[in-house]
């Protein structure tokens, strides 16, 4: 079962905005900050919001490639590969 994220009021992060860094930074979790009752931002570590785009990059890729596929286009596996490694080389 996934972890749910913590949750703080953002009257508590106008207070003690420091904390609330350290917090994100130290659990590499998302922070839901709610005003009034209701969730309105999400606070991320720099580290997570890079890897999810990471990760929506790459499926962005793969979505165009199904795409390509079924319009009939597409590209030798052999050039897959080679750009797949290539972004993978860039990860690192």
């Amino acid at each position: 079962m996934p972890k749910l994220p913590e949750v703080i009021p953002v009257t508590d992060l106008r207070q003690d905005a420091a904390a609330a860094l350290r917090k994100v930074r130290s659990s590499k979790q998302p922070l839901v900050i709610t005003q009034r009752g209701r969730a309105t931002a999400v606070m991320l570590s720099i580290e997570a919001f890079e890897q999810g785009e990471h990760e929506r990059q790459l499926l962005r890729l793969l979505a165009r490639g199904e795409r390509e596929i079924a319009a009939g286009r597409g590209h030798d596996l052999e050039a897959v590969l080679r750009e797949a490694d290539d972004l993978l080389a860039q990860e690192s």
